[in-house]
């Protein structure tokens, strides 16, 4: 079942059960009351990645503080997805975005990659939580991505569970069209890396393509930015091996 877009969405990490009164935080209070102006009764829905999703009833205590009275589950929790993102951090304006789309796309897990020609050797993982979450909240996922912890390339591969393909965006890579490449693949826990801006150094494209539960792609015929070749590779694989 959809999301019901018309309705507010908010992700409370608190369990949900019909009956329960719950306390908004600060930020979710102010937001409600003060920006969107809702008012005592006013309904919304609430969800925290693990009981579903519930309808919600607005009970404002003062003009900063409120209460959300819990009613009937609207849809139950989803299937965790099985396919994780790994990416090479991005400027930052960017990198925001590509984790929003990255959690649009119903993505496990999302783990920044430190590779030879990242940019942004730093991320603010604060910021990149808050941006899973409202991304979650506006695209109607019940389901929230795990931040996993900023690795460099080679430490991550050195700790890899083989049993777990990596799908990488090989610039390099013969061929344009994917569709064939990722068929063929019979796992369906996945991983998808995508590299920074000037792509993967000779260097690691070699580390890559020698181990065995790495599988390269093309990604067509056109130089993408890599952002986009991001949310190409999600789609291609979405499509073709994934939830789809």
């Amino acid at each position: 079942m959809r999301a019901n877009y018309k309705l507010q969405r908010l992700f409370l990490d608190l369990p949900l059960a019909p009956g329960a009164s719950l306390p908004l935080g600060k930020e979710q209070a102010h937001y409600l009351l003060t920006v969107l102006r809702l008012q005592d009764g006013a309904q919304v829905m609430v969800f925290n990645g693990r009981d579903g999703e519930f309808g919600a009833t607005l009970r404002p205590e003062s003009r900063k503080s409120a209460n959300l009275e819990i009613g009937a589950q609207t849809r139950e929790q989803a299937p965790q997805s099985r396919l994780d993102f790994l990416f090479a951090p991005l400027k930052v304006g960017r990198l925001e975005y590509l984790v929003q789309k990255a959690t649009e796309m119903g993505v496990r897990r999302i783990t920044p990659v430190f590779t030879d020609h990242t940019q942004l050797h730093k991320v603010n993982e604060g910021r990149l939580e808050a941006n899973i979450l409202e991304a979650a909240e506006q695209c109607g996922n019940l389901a929230i991505p795990e931040l996993g912890e900023a690795v460099r390339l080679e430490t991550l591969l050195s700790g890899w569970d083989p049993a777990r393909r990596i799908i990488f965006c090989n610039e390099s890579q013969a061929g344009n069209n994917p569709a064939g490449i990722l068929s063929a693949i019979t796992e369906r826990d996945l991983a998808l890396l995508v590299g920074p801006e000037g792509g993967f150094s000779e260097r690691e494209r070699e580390m890559l393509t020698a181990l065995p539960f790495v599988t390269p792609i093309p990604l067509g015929p056109r130089i993408l930015r890599a952002d986009t070749a991001a949310v190409a590779a999600l789609t291609a694989v979405q499509m073709t091996i994934g939830d789809w």
